[in-house]
Parts: C-alpha cells; structure tokens; sequence
C-alpha cells in the first residue's frame, strides 16, 4: 500500500469531519460546506466528502431542530400553492377528481393510497408527506 495521501484522505485531514453535537461544530461544519459549493466544479472527492459533511448536519438537525409533521391537508394546501398552480390544474395532471382534492383540502376526507402515489408524483416528493398525522375535527 501506498504511503501517499489519496485526494479524499487529504481532504479528510483538511476538514475532519466528527460527528455533530453543538450549534458551533453545526455552524462550522455549514460553513465547510459553503465552502466546498463556492467551488464551480467538486472532484469526486469533494462531492464525496460534501456528502459526509451534508449527512452530519441534516443528522444533528434532525434531533436538535426536527421539522415538524403536517396533516396530509396542510401539506396539500402548501404544495398547491408553492407550486403556484390551481385544484383543477392537480385534478387534470392527476387523474383525480376535483370535488375529492376540494374534500381532501376542507378536512372532509382523506388521501387515498392511490391518490397518495399519484400526488406524490405530481408534486415530485416523496409519499411520506401525505402520511403525516390525519387532522382531527
């Protein structure tokens, strides 16, 4: 085996990445992050080494600022209009009818599994967020 330094090696010498416990090893480790985007074009290595660095800071957000779940309605509601579209606009490019997102959105009734993996592709996210907590009425 070699004695010199692979690029990855180099870099992990250079950033160390550890695990993440305080806002401070957060802020340092986003900031080596921004630092690795500025570049206009990551060596496998670096991309490598984003990804590790990314994977730390989304674990301890996760625990130390963990988003919160949205009823299936509310995250409907968001993606309808974060996507700048209408309720006829999802029935047509979904196949479902409208008087069902209407209900769906009003809190009346709920997604169907169908209508889940449908949605999902429309919206392009993953169908977990359409199997939040139901809303209680």
């Amino acid at each position: 085996m070699s004695t010199a330094m692979t690029t990855y090696q180099a870099l992990l010498h250079e950033y160390t990445p550890r695990p993440i416990r305080t806002e401070t090893a957060c802020k340092k480790a986003l900031r080596q992050i921004d630092e690795l985007m500025s570049r206009p074009k990551l060596s496998r290595a670096e991309s490598e080494l984003l990804e590790v660095l990314a994977t730390l800071v989304e674990q301890y957000e996760s625990i130390e600022h963990p988003t919160p779940v949205s009823p299936p309605d509310q995250m409907l509601a968001h993606l309808i209009e974060a996507k700048e579209v209408t309720q006829a606009e999802v029935a047509r490019a979904t196949g479902i009818p409208r008087s069902t997102i209407s209900a769906v959105l009003a809190g009346r009734r709920q997604i169907s599994k169908a209508n889940v993996t449908r949605l999902a592709a429309y919206f392009a996210v993953s169908p977990a967020v359409f199997l939040g907590p139901t809303k209680t009425r």
